[in-house]
């Protein structure tokens, strides 16, 4: 079989035979390239909320931002490259990023905090939610770390 090599040679044989080409784009060849992906790197892309409540259901969203960390990071958090290169530390786990225990003393009052995070990361899709006693306790767990500093 005789591959077409030029535009003109296929316009010429399809008028010879009889055939049309409908709907192939003629690129040098008779053969359409293969479709290319829009990007070479999985979604990364998290909302992040604070709420006022017992659980991420019924609390009272305070703040929400965006987090996107794939390819470049940004969105509306205050600090995306800091936050991202932190979840890319932990292998996209908020739960490793809250795990240890603050040490700054806090009252023992019972005005719960919850955060969440839902979205994707690196293809993946998460949703993951934390409640504290009070502020005082959250941010004595996720103050070091630029992720929840929003």
């Amino acid at each position: 079989m005789r591959y077409l090599r030029s535009t003109r040679a296929a316009t010429a044989f399809a008028a010879a035979t009889g055939l049309a080409f409908v709907g192939t784009a003629l690129t040098g060849s008779a053969y359409a390239e293969p479709a290319k992906p829009a990007s070479l790197y999985p979604p990364s892309a998290i909302v992040l909320t604070l709420g006022q409540g017992e659980s991420a259901a019924t609390a009272s969203v305070r703040r929400a931002v965006t987090l996107d960390c794939a390819p470049l990071p940004g969105g509306s958090h205050p600090s995306p490259a800091a936050a991202c290169a932190e979840l890319a530390a932990a292998g996209g786990d908020l739960g490793l990023l809250t795990a240890i225990p603050g040490n700054r003393p806090c009252t023992r009052e019972w005005d719960p905090v919850t955060v969440t995070a839902d979205g994707v990361w690196e293809g993946r899709r998460i949703s993951w939610s934390a409640t504290y006693g009070n502020a005082c306790e959250m941010r004595s767990r996720v103050a070091e770390g630029a992720v929840f500093s929003f």
